[in-house]
């Protein structure tokens, strides 16, 4: 039977290779997902943890120099560095700027910046600047510099002392990842003149970044020497840090399993469809063979070997193929400017290979065990008489009605149900998210199951609003209901692929809208400049000054003071109400009056009731806490309340919003070089809201390469189930011809018939598409704020037209091959 089988193979090469495209792109499809799920989630990681640098640990906590001292010497550490940040004012001529400074490192490793120019510091008195620093100072490397630090003494009797350091340029640093672009830039200088500087003869605790040249024995020898430290590999860094943005479990790894999940059915069910159509067309072959003397399980066996062969080299093709287009998309975006950095390599593993192989062979094989066993147990004189059109009045049909139904009813509530859990933020997020996607599947599976019943009727009403247009539109409506399961089948090829298509666009707008609100909540701020440590008012022409910078939309001047809440010491803005149009969302601060108090994200624990006991230098106030919104760590009263309480509060901070003419980090630049004179801190929440949006627009363009091989499933789909199609109707065809039906418009009933099923499985696709988005979307990202559903009109209307020019393009060759043969040569082809 084994060469009988490759005999069969050899001369059904034409209808194996329609087979075969399906599995291979399908299998394809799948290794691109796969591959493309790594390279979301190292993307993101990377960008959010931009500050860790390469280090393999990262142990949070508060650590001196002689804890770092200690961890060097721990088995299995290569390099130990204090992740020390601190801002400093730099002086060169009449200009001033407020510098972030990092410490040097002792490896590469562990250093976020790049050295670009000159050197690092190597010893005391050395800096190394950002190219945006050395232009607002107009300095360059080896160029003197000078700095003014104040030391404080612990009796608060005695005065501060005002000490000057002179200090040189060696080096010019870069920031490749963006890791400190929010604040603005970073310098490099030892990390005992950071400590200097920034405290006086105290030491700043820091977290601590490690390198290793053992990473399990480095960990536990951490975990030992620093009892009660959180010590976490950078990746685990990333995922804690996406967390607590996201307020739940690792968002990315959530939606690459999703996107995964999705793609095992997909693949699943379109080597189904097509595999299902071949071996039903070689049910009178395989009756045939029974006349002769096949045995039934030797029948089956040959269909079963068959398509494992066919399974197993097309997929193997696909994984080939699936890997070479996701190297190409790589590559490509490596040329983009998206803000992150990507691997230059795809990151193959046994994983990306074996899945989509199994994945491949396993569902070609139990597709072909249906039809196989419907064909082994039909008599051989009954399967070789004409058969007639298939109907689905039988028991069976009944059957596959009410199982469809059964499907529809249980996944719906399935997905409903994970959906409702993760939105209550009830139980396990993975439990949830696992829950909504087999409901989910369930759902499709029905919905696929009883197209048979649903599509035809759907594509013959519509059909009805384009028959008036002449004989050919008539007879392609008609032709949709002469065969029922042909028409479902044909349809269903391009559901599938544009309900995926939608799902993945519905579910990536609707995610971007509700981050972005998210992001506007914690970063409710554009731009905040402040005078350092609170010390003295603005300019006097901030105003007008901040104003004039381009791309600035609003200014606004805020009167400050730090204040007790509750015990607690807390920085306290005073904000006009009328005032709040300058934060991204104004109506975090609708319900601000003279008797509340808004408390920050970053705060919100120190109210244990609904009024806060806030005490100033003037006295107290008992003040209402309002509903946390902003982020940060500062709170928020009426500049009336904050005047009542200290009437000595100067007006040390404005807060700017921004047009969106120019990106955040070039405003942020302009209005640092506003006040070449000054040396504020400045902070930017839009920038940190942009690199988030970043990493979105990141992730979502490489979504977009998994929609590209999505929609080539689709038309390879059409493509082949059309093409069957017609070779299957070649004798009604060639009846048509007989009886005066001309070429063209034999061609035009096969293009609009072609037209019409693509038309409406896409429609239908469309629909189902936008439900699975709204509830994956709803699923994934219910824990962390407002969901925001959003439908994609554009990327919609583009795939409706894809799928018409793919049902038109789809009929074109079968059209032609049939309007040429003579309707005597067609009537003899068996």
């Amino acid at each position: 039977m084994l060469r009988l089988t490759l005999a069969q193979m050899r001369r059904s090469v034409g209808r194996l290779a329609a087979a075969g495209i399906a599995i291979a792109i399908s299998a394809a499809f799948l290794t691109a997902t796969l591959l493309a799920g790594k390279v979301m989630t190292r993307a993101g990681y990377d960008a959010v943890t931009a500050m860790y640098a390469q280090a393999d640990l990262v142990v949070a906590g508060d650590f001196t120099s002689d804890d770092v001292a200690t961890a060097r010497d721990l088995p299995g550490v290569a390099a130990a560095d204090p992740l020390l940040v601190t801002g400093v004012p730099l002086e060169h001529g009449s200009r001033t700027v407020w510098q972030p400074m990092l410490a040097t490192t002792s490896d590469p490793r562990l250093s976020s910046l790049e050295l670009v120019d000159g050197s690092l510091p190597t010893t005391s008195g050395q800096v190394a600047l950002e190219a945006g620093a050395l232009d607002r100072l107009g300095l360059k490397v080896g160029d003197p510099l000078t700095l003014e630090w104040t030391q404080w003494s612990d009796d608060p009797d005695t005065e501060p002392t005002e000490h000057t350091v002179d200090l040189q340029v060696v080096g010019e640093v870069s920031d490749p990842n963006n890791a400190w672009t929010g604040y603005g830039g970073a310098g490099v200088a030892l990390a005992e003149d950071l400590q200097t500087w920034s405290a006086g003869s105290e030491e700043l605790p820091a977290s601590m970044l490690v390198a290793t040249d053992d990473l399990a024995t480095a960990r536990a020898e951490l975990a030992q020497a620093f009892p009660g430290s959180d010590v976490k590999t950078r990746d685990e860094a990333a995922a804690a840090q996406i967390a607590q943005m996201s307020g739940q479990g690792n968002v990315l790894l959530m939606v690459v399993l999703g996107f995964a999940a999705v793609a095992l059915l997909v693949a699943a069910l379109v080597i189904s469809n097509t595999f299902q159509v071949l071996v039903a067309q070689r049910t009178r072959t395989l009756a045939l063979l029974r006349a002769v003397g096949a045995v039934r399980g030797q029948l089956r066996m040959s269909v079963v070997t068959e398509a494992a062969i066919l399974g197993l080299t097309t997929s193997a093709l696909g994984v080939l193929l699936g890997g070479a287009l996701t190297q190409l998309a790589l590559s490509a975006a490596g040329g983009m400017d998206l803000g992150v950095r990507l691997p230059t390599t795809i990151d193959v593993d046994a994983t990306v290979v074996l899945v989509p192989l199994l994945v491949g062979t396993l569902v070609t094989v139990l597709a072909s065990l249906v039809p196989a066993r419907a064909a082994t147990r039909v008599s051989p004189v009954e399967a070789l008489r004409p058969a007639d059109a298939p109907t689905t009045d039988d028991r069976a049909g009944r059957f596959r009605l009410v199982f469809s139904v059964l499907l529809v009813v249980l996944g719906l509530l399935g997905l409903a149900g994970g959906a409702g859990l993760a939105m209550l933020g009830a139980g396990d997020p993975m439990g949830a998210l696992g829950v909504a996607v087999l409901g989910g599947a369930l759902s499709f599976v029905g919905v696929l199951v009883g197209c048979v019943f649903w599509v035809p009727k759907v594509v013959s009403l519509t059909g009805r609003l384009i028959a008036r247009t002449g004989p050919s539109a008539r007879l392609a409506a008609a032709n949709t209901l002469r065969n029922p399961r042909r028409t479902a089948a044909t349809s269903t090829a391009l559901l599938i692929g544009v309900t995926l298509v939608t799902l993945m666009t519905t579910g990536a707008v609707t995610t971007e809208a509700s981050m972005s609100g998210e992001l506007d909540t914690r970063y409710a701020v554009d731009v905040a400049v402040a005078m350092p440590d609170g010390d003295g008012d603005l300019p006097s022409s901030a105003v007008s000054t901040l104003g004039g910078v381009d791309g600035v939309r609003q200014v606004v001047q805020l009167t400050s003071s730090t204040v007790t809440v509750d015990g607690a010491e807390v920085l306290l803005l005073g904000l006009e109400p009328s005032d709040a149009s300058v934060l991204r969302d104004p109506a975090l601060l609708r319900d601000l009056d003279d008797g509340a108090i808004v408390l920050a994200d970053g705060i919100e624990s120190l109210a244990d009731s609904d009024v806060s006991t806030v005490t100033g230098d003037a006295g107290s106030a008992d003040l209402e806490v309002l509903e946390p919104g902003l982020g940060g760590s500062a709170a928020v009263v009426t500049k009336a309340t904050l005047a009542g309480l200290d009437p000595s509060a100067g007006t040390t901070t404005a807060w700017l919003s921004l047009d969106g003419s120019r990106t955040a980090a070039q405003v942020v630049q302009d209005v640092t070089d506003a006040f070449p004179d000054t040396a504020l801190e400045i902070s930017s929440g839009a920038v940190e809201r942009e690199q988030y949006t970043q990493v979105l627009d990141t992730l979502l363009a490489i979504v977009v390469g998994l929609l590209a091989v999505a929609v080539v499933i689709a038309l390879i789909g059409v493509a082949n189930t059309l093409s069957l199609s017609v070779i299957e109707r070649r004798r009604e065809s060639a009846t048509l011809r007989a009886i005066g039906l001309t070429r063209s418009q034999l061609r035009t009933t096969l293009a609009v018939e072609g037209v019409l099923i693509a038309g409406v499985g896409a429609v239908l696709g469309m629909a189902l598409g936008i439900l699975y988005g709204w509830a994956g979307a709803a699923t994934v990202f219910a824990g962390m704020g407002p969901l925001h559903l959003a439908v994609p009109w554009l990327d919609l209307a583009i795939v409706l037209l894809v799928a018409c020019a793919a049902g038109l393009l789809a009929s074109v060759v079968p059209g032609r091959a049939a309007a040429r043969t003579s309707p005597v040569a067609a009537l003899a082809v068996d």
